[in-house]
């Protein structure tokens, strides 16, 4: 009788880690960060058809870095997720926290169980009813499942460390204009220069509309970048 070849549990999840984090490090990065009215997420991104950033719900967002195809279909699943759960109780039942809780666990469970895990990190983002923008939240979820709740801003993808460090922290709520000035200066580096063209832009907008999101045309984020 063959012994089957051994490997230990922590190199298996050792290995399918470092396998997640190179498929997402070749990705390109977003940024995500709150603003005075509401949140926005910033993604380099040359595609005029495959979106990296989308609506999920009214004041919901969702925006995934890595390998497309795989982050797409956690959207589509968040959107019927929350479809659902919109149509048998309220629309006021739709949160961002249990969404990024069903994300956890669907991460975290092919992480754990499947030959390969998904080469994906997301983020889904939600504006509350407050003006102040106290209900704001950003909840950053990794490829093996763990969630981050992040604070005023968040950067996927990419090189992580480098972008974060040159987009430092905001201490409150920045314009718009500004932020995404110091987002874009920070998804280019010192060495290039990014323009809307290769750019995607998206906001969560407190308003009287129900549904708070908005994608922004070039000429728009021409115009708040200059």
């Amino acid at each position: 009788m063959n012994m089957p070849f051994y490997v230990a549990p922590e190199q298996v999840m050792k290995d399918r880690a470092d396998y997640a984090r190179k498929g997402i490090a070749r990705g390109r990065s977003l940024v995500g960060f709150r603003f005075d009215k509401g949140v926005a997420i910033c993604a380099e991104n040359t595609s005029s058809t495959l979106r990296k950033v989308s609506e999920i719900y009214d004041r919901i967002a969702f925006a995934g870095v890595g390998k497309y195809n795989e982050f797409d279909q956690l959207r589509i699943a968040g959107v019927r997720h929350a479809d659902m759960k919109g149509f048998s109780f309220s629309r006021e039942d739709v949160d961002a926290r249990s969404l990024a809780n069903q994300y956890a666990q669907s991460l975290g469970q092919i992480f754990t169980h499947e030959m390969k895990p998904m080469e994906v990190e997301i983020l889904v983002a939600e504006i509350g009813h407050a003006a102040d923008g106290s209900g704001d939240q950003l909840f950053h979820i990794l490829y093996d499942g763990t969630v981050i709740d992040e604070d005023m801003s968040v950067v996927l993808g990419g090189e992580t460390e480098a972008i974060a460090e040159r987009l430092g922290t905001f201490d409150q709520p920045p314009a718009l204009a500004d932020g995404l000035r110091q987002a874009v200066a920070a998804l280019a580096g010192p060495e290039r220069t990014l323009t809307a063209d290769a750019l995607e832009v998206a906001v969560l907008e407190r308003g009287d509309h129900r549904r708070t999101f908005r994608r922004l045309d070039d000429p728009e984020i021409t115009e708040l970048l200059a």
